[in-house]
């Protein structure tokens, strides 16, 4: 049992990470003001707490689940998934440091516009994170069918 509730904890999570990897794709665009900056930041927050928990989660899995350490901590896809989770913690932190500069700005000025320079730049890192992202289901099927094991 604690194995199926890590399972569905687990997925949950994920699902909520790209979702909000979503909303933060559609919200940057050209035009964003303060309050969609305040939202935003809100959004990128709880982005940062659901990866935190995808992290603890996926370890007791790996640790706990049926399958146990043994078998994931040998196992080079188990580590390319970590990798990758980890490649997209670090592409997130130029967006982050800016959506909390914006942050400031539009609490000092409620009429604040994102320049569109530093929209197209955020939008890059958002794409580089999007990519890597998604190898981390591809690797995550592969871990599951032992593949490469």
């Amino acid at each position: 049992m604690t194995d199926l509730i890590l399972a569905i904890l687990h997925h949950l999570l994920v699902f909520a990470l790209f979702s909000i990897f979503a909303v933060q794709m559609a919200l940057v665009r050209p035009g964003l003001g303060a309050s969609t900056v305040s939202r935003l930041a809100r959004l990128d927050g709880a982005y940062g707490g659901i990866a935190l928990a995808v992290i603890i989660v996926g370890f007791a899995r790996a640790i706990f689940g049926l399958k146990g350490w043994d078998y994931y901590s040998t196992y080079w896809v188990f580590w390319a998934k970590v990798g990758a989770f980890l490649l997209v913690g670090l592409l997130s932190v130029p967006p982050t440091l800016r959506f909390r500069r914006w942050l400031g700005a539009a609490r000092a000025d409620a009429g604040y516009i994102v320049p569109d320079d530093e929209i197209g730049a955020v939008r890059t890192w958002l794409g580089r994170e999007g990519l890597v992202l998604l190898l981390i289901p591809i690797l995550a099927a592969m871990l599951a069918r032992g593949i490469g094991y």
